[in-house]
């Protein structure tokens, strides 16, 4: 009995749509998604100061257009994240930032549900209201703004031929120049991962 049960299910998984993204149609996604930076970001004024750059958390929003089957054009965007700067355990500032993307991306007809993706773009990356701390207070922060690759990967499980859940994880190329009181003291190397979980609504 159970094999026949688990025989029905399989087959009825296997006559659900295809579900498979068409030129023309376009997706629009709601999420949530972490900016997490690597460790060891670079040091600022020859060394002195280590840099470690905290991780932030904010809303985010996709479109995606399809220009061929499974072929789309996707731009991210978000809320300002914001982050602390931290030398020895110490927070010397803080910074924001958005980081929009723009990417290529292929979506694979894995089952009649599931559709993993692999996407290849390119990110913008602004700073402002940079903000000195501890022993800099007082000082003229600024963090300059980067352009870089970035990679996307990911999966849309479909609960109808509507609407989606998604979860993605991206690597974003930023690497910017720090500047105090309008002097080049050093370079930061964010290259941060961004995992992100979303619901993904089809056009």
């Amino acid at each position: 009995m159970r094999q026949k049960l688990a025989l029905a299910a399989a087959l009825a998984a296997f006559a659900l749509p295809a579900l498979a993204q068409s030129q023309g149609e376009w997706t629009l996604g709601f999420g949530i998604a972490n900016v997490n930076p690597k460790s060891d970001n670079g040091s600022l004024a020859g060394g002195a100061y280590p840099i470690e750059i905290g991780d932030s958390t904010r809303p985010t929003i996709t479109f995606e257009y399809f220009i061929r089957d499974n072929l789309g054009i996707e731009l991210l965007g978000a809320l300002p994240f914001k982050h602390a700067i931290r030398s020895n355990g110490t927070e010397i500032g803080t910074v924001k930032h958005l980081p929009p993307v723009v990417s290529l991306q292929y979506h694979f007809d894995a089952t009649p549900r599931f559709k993993p993706f692999v996407g290849l773009g390119v990110n913008f990356t602004g700073f402002w209201d940079a903000e000195a701390g501890g022993p800099l207070a007082g000082s003229d922060l600024r963090v300059k703004n980067s352009w870089g690759l970035a990679a996307h990967l990911g999966g849309d499980y479909w609960i109808n031929d509507r609407a989606a859940i998604r979860a993605d994880l991206r690597w974003i190329d930023i690497d910017s120049d720090v500047e105090l009181n309008g002097a080049k003291i050093g370079e930061v190397e964010v290259d941060p991962l961004v995992a992100g979980i979303g619901y993904v609504m089809r056009f």
